[in-house]
């Protein structure tokens, strides 16, 4: 039933296909539930100046680019490298990763649960080499379907486990592109508490610790949706500095400042349901 739900909406016109994803979120929105209340906390966390009004905006909005970001993946996993590229409809901030890849020390492509990570990572791999992290999911069965989606461009998948991260640390000895999530919350004692939107957030550390020693540059992106399925917009910036800091604290909070710094210029495609303050 799976796999017959992923193949239709891998058939179905893109502008269709995000219209079933924003009658999902909408449904989200309209319904008592969990995702609502957690978008609603967090936005009345991070944008206190904000009137309610506004919030409340935001969070159907936001509920509503999630569901998209549900249904357009199947897409995105069958539209094959020359379909992905016909749908990028622009760049910001392209010289930095131009300045970036110049060097010839690998690049850091770094994206947060913001707009469509599906694209940019798919996208991301038609640039060179590159390995990605990502979290295995809970279902076993799920395992293979994404890394093999997920790979459809050429990028190779290493799950976050001691293998993993070693399989990293040698892309980055080889050069390679590496695509992370910024701010997936680390499991166990692997990240410190940072601000985030003035607040504290249990941050990643892994991306410093693989970055720092030889200085490889990082660039914070992500890849916004444009209405009516005409395509994907990137915006990119470069690390702040204090992201290659020995000390893991002034990292990690350079880290959230990229990624708020890219989440305010489209905060209703933020994931606002993600669990950023669970810890």
């Amino acid at each position: 039933m799976l796999g017959a739900v992923l193949g239709l909406l891998a058939r179905l016109p893109l502008p269709v296909n995000h219209a079933i994803g924003a009658g999902l979120g909408w449904l989200g929105w309209i319904l008592p539930g969990e995702l609502k209340r957690t978008t609603l906390k967090n936005l009345c966390l991070c944008y206190p100046d904000q009137d309610a009004a506004w919030r409340r905006r935001v969070a159907r909005r936001s509920l509503m680019e999630t569901g998209k970001a549900l249904t357009e993946a199947p897409w995105l996993w069958h539209a094959g490298p020359a379909r992905i590229a016909q749908l990028l409809a622009g760049v910001d901030g392209w010289e930095h990763v131009e300045q970036a890849m110049g060097q010839g020390r690998g690049v850091f492509l770094v994206s947060p649960h913001l707009g469509s990570w599906e694209f940019a990572g798919l996208h991301a791999a038609s640039m060179g080499p590159m390995t990605s992290l990502y979290r295995p999911p809970r279902q076993s069965a799920l395992d293979t379907l994404l890394r093999e989606s997920r790979q459809a461009t050429g990028a190779r998948l290493v799950p976050t486990t001691p293998g993993g991260i070693k399989a990293l640390r040698q892309a980055v000895e080889r050069g390679e592109l590496i695509g992370m999530l910024p701010d997936q919350t680390p499991k166990g004692s692997s990240g410190v508490t940072a601000p985030f939107f003035g607040h504290p957030a249990y941050t990643m550390i892994l991306l410093a610790r693989l970055a720092a020693p030889g200085r490889v540059p990082v660039i914070f992106a992500f890849a916004q949706r444009l209405p009516r399925g005409k395509g994907y917009r990137y915006q990119c910036i470069p690390a702040p500095e204090g992201l290659y800091s020995d000390d893991p604290q002034t990292a990690a909070t350079a880290i959230n400042q990229a990624v708020e710094e890219l989440v305010r210029r489209c905060p209703e495609q933020y994931m606002w349901s993600y669990k950023r303050f669970k810890k």
